[in-house]
């Protein structure tokens, strides 16, 4: 059968950049891999290993500089005849550097792959530390203008006894018989192309190398206890309900060398009695009487600063609202400072004596038009609408 053009087999065109030739390559080769048809019937199993022949050999091609060109020149005769490829025969030392890659997909680790000539190191990567979540409540008033907050919480420490050693004080650590101090060991495998060999984390000694003679008694040997922690933080001004602080390098301590893990404080800010928030605005709802809102009258209002007394002009209508500049919350990343927002509700009187209820009567009765603009100008709408 005639073999098909390479660049068909990767599926790429021939003005593709080495980039896209490198990355159809190894879409194509772990979709082909036949350790993922180890559970196929014997046809799906010879169809997969022909395919990732196939694209093993266009690959090689193509990915070099000069054989590429002969490609494009001559097509598949010039490698015909000893004149360059030779058709891919199982050996795959000579341009696929990245087959580690694909190696490394399906086993989980570098290492010498047996038969096929090619190795990669082993670098053991230390885990950093766990994470940890801290809860803080904060009020309003806190989170208006920023605030200072001792946080007192458990994490997992160094051992103070044998100071993270693991080992009893008095002993010392010894190499591990496992792994001969490298930390990893050899695991061979058996695939398709006979016995491949991989690298992993040593059981014994986790990838140290080294464990202790004799255990420490507090820490059964693992170099960790539970520590408590106390720190004064600055939780910053204008956070949001939900939002997080991170503390970098406050979380559990690394079992493995490695970092740190970060310390999250989720926060949490109380609903207000008076107060609600909008941004860096707050607004607060203030009653009023019939009499103040329409004879005018100074009144008494919360702040976040304390007691402000505003003036309320006659006539003031219900919803109207005040507004007091730098009263609300300070901005998270500006100087800036929002306002607070007075939002008036003129209470309606009730459980009115017969006389209060005869001197409203009266006092309706002697209000003219010019008294009840809005009145008058809906009145004026509504007859407008029922003559048309």
């Amino acid at each position: 059968m005639a073999k098909r053009d390479f660049y068909e087999v990767l599926g790429v065109s021939k003005n593709a950049s080495d980039a896209e030739i490198k990355k159809a390559y190894r879409k194509a080769a772990m979709q082909y891999h036949p350790d993922k048809f180890s559970g196929a019937s014997e046809k799906e199993k010879k169809n997969a290993e022909e395919k990732f022949k196939e694209i093993n050999e266009a690959y090689q091609i193509l990915s070099d500089e000069n054989k590429k060109a002969q490609y494009d020149r001559f097509g598949h005769a010039a490698f015909e005849n000893g004149g360059g490829a030779g058709g891919f025969n199982g050996n795959f030392s000579g341009g696929f550097e990245d087959l580690g890659d694909i190696f490394n997909s399906f086993f989980g680790g570098g290492g010498g792959f047996g038969g096929f000539g090619s190795s990669t190191s082993y670098e053991r990567m230390a885990q950093p530390g766990e994470d940890l979540r801290y809860n803080l409540e904060l009020t309003l008033e806190e989170v208006a203008k920023g605030v200072e907050k001792t946080l007192k919480y458990k994490r997992r420490g160094k051992c103070k006894k044998c100071n993270g050693s693991g080992a009893e004080p008095g002993t010392q650590l010894k190499t591990c018989s496992k792994c001969n101090g490298s930390g990893h060991i050899k695991v061979t495998q058996n695939s398709f192309f006979g016995a491949i060999q991989t690298v992993k984390e040593c059981d014994v000694c986790h990838g140290k190398g080294k464990i202790p003679e004799k255990k420490c008694k507090s820490c059964h040997g693992t170099g960790l206890e539970t520590e408590v922690i106390e720190k004064t933080v600055k939780i910053p001004a204008g956070l949001e309900d939900g939002q997080k602080v991170r503390l970098a390098g406050m979380g559990n301590i690394s079992s493995e060398g490695g970092d740190n893990g970060d310390l999250y404080i989720f926060i949490k800010v109380k609903k207000h009695p008076l107060f609600e928030r909008d941004g860096v605005d707050i607004v607060c709802e203030v009653p009023i009487t019939f009499a103040q809102a329409t004879l005018g009258a100074e009144i008494e209002i919360p702040t976040l600063n304390g007691k402000k007394t505003i003036k309320i002009p006659a006539g003031t209508q219900n919803d109207k609202l005040f507004r007091l500049k730098g009263e609300g919350i300070k901005h998270p990343r500006s100087p800036y400072t929002g306002d607070e927002i007075i939002k008036v509700k003129i209470e309606v009187p009730v459980n009115l004596s017969n006389e209060q209820e005869e001197l409203l009567r009266r006092f309706d009765e002697s209000l003219k038009e010019k008294n009840h603009k809005e009145n008058k100008s809906f009145l004026n709408k509504l007859k407008d609408f029922f003559h048309k």
